[in-house]
């Protein structure tokens, strides 16, 4: 039984409290670890060729809300020595969910800037909030569906399930789940592998890369860039996926960007989010990512001295091909590992001994303890979106984007996504790390990189070079 599919503790009947549900760990910790100066909100975007009637949306979402009743929760009341935070599952919401902002100029930005800054409260059901902002970019015919989540309660693809219900019950078309992607088996005789061992790798217990401070902003907060990139290409069989591909342009960028900083080589890790929940009706809603970290080297990240390059960086095709091959083994096998959702420690940690104030405060102390072991960076890759989010008369989804926080010590996150065959990528970074041109510099790294990528026709062995 997982931590999402806890049963809640009945108290039907008149005049009873409602239903209860214990904070799985990883709510438990997101919950002791809130700021205020950098919210734990997940944003989604969701642009549509027309504008959702605001009756019918309403109702349709509300309805998807009551076929999911796990996202009607709200924090329960409790005294100070209880020794676990509690959910309580309500029969509808506390608040009015889907609101209509009126349109202004940049209403895009303002919704995104509220996205970030303004999480939905964990005191009122439920924790996520769906605003529909008209377009005036596109002529204001068409629309976009900002969902806002608080990450102490719920995760993106949760919500995005959510709002595919609402979209087949706006709508009435079908939007079953596509079939998710696979990966090329690895043969027998090694093909669609690598035999070479990874070599170079940090160890675990050294504190990786950190991403170099560019110009802060005086603000506090973070920021975000969104960019619409065409999905990268890979030869027909390649032992690698797109993930694998977005990991290597990720690590490149951020070593490029050290460099660039004044910064000496360092291993890094990527914190790479994996979800094993189906997509369709059952899928259980809450926070049901487990995450893995996948280390890099500082040498297999930087040209070879030997052969005397210098300036940008940039890997030759056989070196970014090895390079793919040595990430796609380590993708597969810790995507393969059976791991708690944040691993042991913090199982042991959220275990209900203490009352949750002490266990709050051993928590932010650990946290802040341990910053400098904090992985270089998070790359949250939702892939194909499965959902057509067919609104009917507002049309189907041309663009979908996710952010993750990002706050210190990583400061920077990068979320993927793709619709229509194209990539949505969002940089969201920490204000006192980064500010908007920086933002512009590592999407401009990014894209190089992820060209990189493609279209690589590696020598064959003994062939020269």
């Amino acid at each position: 039984m997982t931590a999402l599919e806890h049963p809640a503790r009945r108290a039907d009947g008149p005049g009873r409290p409602p239903r209860r549900v214990p904070f799985p760990v990883v709510d438990e910790v997101a919950r002791h670890c809130l700021q205020e100066e950098e919210p734990e909100t997940v944003h989604i975007e969701v642009h549509l060729p027309g504008t959702p009637d605001a009756e019918r949306l309403k109702a349709a979402f509300g309805e998807a809300l009551r076929r999911h009743p796990r996202i009607l929760v709200r924090e329960a009341r409790g005294a100070w020595y209880r020794r676990r935070y509690e959910w309580e599952l309500t029969e509808g919401p506390d608040v009015e969910v889907v609101t209509f902002p009126a349109p202004v100029p940049d209403a895009l930005k303002r919704a995104r800037e509220r996205a970030l800054c303004d999480a939905p409260p964990l005191t009122a059901s439920p924790p996520i909030r769906l605003e529909v902002v008209a377009d005036a970019e596109a002529g204001g015919t068409s629309s976009v569906l900002f969902l806002t989540i608080n990450h102490t309660a719920l995760d993106g693809p949760a919500c995005l399930r959510v709002l595919a219900t609402a979209a087949e019950l706006y709508g009435g078309r079908d939007n079953a789940p596509a079939a998710p992607p696979t990966r090329t088996p690895v043969s027998a005789d090694g093909a669609g592998g690598t035999d070479e061992a990874p070599s170079g790798l940090p160890s675990p217990w050294a504190a990786p890369a950190r991403v170099a401070h560019g110009t802060p902003d005086p603000s506090p907060g973070n920021g975000m860039l969104v960019a619409e990139l065409p999905v990268p290409r890979r030869p027909k069989g390649a032992p690698y996926t797109v993930n694998d591909q977005l990991m290597v342009a990720t690590a490149l960028m951020i070593a490029h960007w050290n460099r660039e900083h004044g910064s000496r080589p360092r291993p890094l890790r990527i914190t790479m989010p994996v979800d094993d929940r189906p997509r369709d009706m059952t899928m259980p809603i809450g926070n049901g990512t487990r995450l893995v970290e996948v280390p890099f080297g500082a040498a297999e990240l930087e040209p070879d001295a030997g052969t005397g390059r210098s300036g940008p960086g940039d890997l030759t095709p056989d070196e970014i091909h090895a390079l793919l091959r040595r990430t796609s083994d380590r993708t597969r096998a810790l995507k393969a590992l059976s791991r708690p959702q944040l691993g042991h420690g913090a199982t042991l940690l959220t275990a209900p001994v203490l009352p949750v104030t002490v266990r709050a405060a051993v928590t932010r102390g650990l946290r802040r303890a341990a910053g400098p072991w904090t992985s270089t960076t998070l790359l949250s890759n939702i892939g194909r979106v499965p959902y057509a989010l067919d609104f009917g008369d507002a049309g189907a989804a041309t663009a979908v984007w996710f952010s993750a926080p990002a706050r210190m010590p990583r400061g920077l996150t990068v979320t993927t996504a793709s619709t229509a065959g194209r990539l949505h990528l969002a940089l969201r970074w920490s204000r006192t790390l980064l500010s908007h041109g920086d933002g512009s510099h590592l999407r401009d790294l990014f894209e190089h990189y992820l060209h990189a990528t493609q279209n690589l026709h590696p020598t064959p062995e003994g062939s020269g070079s």
